[in-house]
């Protein structure tokens, strides 16, 4: 169960994972001993999954991103999996989710241009025997919130 103690670290954290742990720890009202320690139990416990950096799109080449939203033919078990290892392979899929409702996928990807877009969403998706429909949503701005929610087990 988190305290206090532990959903401030995870925020001080989800906005900046390069906080040194002597500032975590000033900013969390503990000692840093005590922040190291609790960190590493975040760790231990599978709370904390890991550490990342924030890439600026267009330095690497994509200058378009889009949602993707996937209807499968059928909902089985094998169709679902079959796709979602087929995600997991293409490298222009940023992140993508399993929905329940009309739509069994929401698929974000980064490509360079519109182009490349259109030959991706052929590729990857309308070529597929699982896939029997498919709609495209351009992304004009994306935005990561930096304060994800966090509740405790006593409802803060």
């Amino acid at each position: 169960m988190l305290d206090r103690i532990d959903l401030n670290l995870l925020r001080l954290l989800r906005k900046n994972a390069r906080l040194p742990n002597k500032e975590l720890a000033d900013l969390s009202g503990v000692a840093p001993s005590t922040a190291l320690e609790r960190i590493r139990r975040l760790q231990q416990n599978g709370t904390l999954l890991g550490y990342h950096a924030e890439v600026a799109p267009a330095a690497v080449g994509i200058g378009l991103q889009a949602m993707v939203t996937v209807r499968l033919r059928r909902h089985s078990r094998a169709l679902v999996d079959s796709f979602h290892t087929h995600l997991l392979g293409l490298h222009e899929v940023m992140a993508f989710y399993h929905l329940a409702g009309a739509d069994d996928f929401l698929v974000h990807v980064g490509v360079r241009d519109s182009d490349h877009l259109r030959e991706f969403a052929l590729s990857a998706f309308t070529e597929r025997d699982e896939v029997a429909h498919i709609e495209t949503h351009l992304i004009f701005e994306f935005r990561r919130n930096p304060g994800l929610p966090v509740y405790s087990a006593q409802g803060d």
